[in-house]
């Protein structure tokens, strides 16, 4: 659950922060943390899949929290979120002409 929420936060900081770095793939705040929210939790997942150590499952076993995961997962989420906003901006902004 950590995991996931994570991903979501970092995911939403990365869009709002996409949004305001790339002026021509700016959706709206509520547009760019959705795209951000997105982009974060699913690469947050394959991020996970692809370099899961087992670090986050030992902690989770024995109840513990490791703050290295946790904050694997806010960066993973914060890139992969911010790279799907400025690409979903752009598109979108093509799109409409």
């Amino acid at each position: 659950m950590e995991q996931i929420l994570g991903q979501l936060i970092g995911g939403i900081a990365g869009g709002a922060g996409g949004g305001k770095i790339v002026k021509g793939s700016d959706m709206g705040g509520l547009g760019n943390m959705i795209a951000g929210a997105l982009g974060g939790l699913g690469g947050g997942q394959i991020l996970g899949g692809l370099l899961n150590s087992g670090a986050a499952d030992a902690a989770a076993a024995t109840g513990g929290m490791d703050i290295g995961a946790l904050a694997s997962n806010l960066v993973g989420g914060g890139v992969t979120g911010m790279i799907l906003q400025i690409v979903v901006g752009i598109v979108l902004k093509k799109m409409r002409g």
